[in-house]
């Protein structure tokens, strides 16, 4: 049976899903050093890095937290590594 997404099938700069999943891997890998070296990253540096990509965005705060971080919260928007 098919099913059809009311939203398409291409997100910001018309990548499908799979390039945003495999963008946000490639990001996340790029970034766990760095926070790891700086000890957090705020999630505006975060938007920053994504270039405000919000799919990219969540992907990677996912995959972040997959990865052992903490992603923080809205009383605390850090990214930090767990100890």
């Amino acid at each position: 049976m098919k099913t059809c997404d009311g939203r398409g099938t291409s997100y910001k700069n018309g990548n499908s899903y799979e390039d945003c999943k495999k963008i946000a891997e490639d990001t996340n890998m790029r970034l766990k050093p760095l926070i790891k070296e700086k000890g957090y990253m705020d999630w505006k540096q975060l938007s920053d890095e994504v270039e405000h990509d919000e799919l990219v965005y969540k992907l990677v705060l996912k995959y972040l937290r997959r990865d052992g971080f903490d992603i923080g919260n809205s009383d605390n928007p850090k990214i930090t590594p767990h100890l």
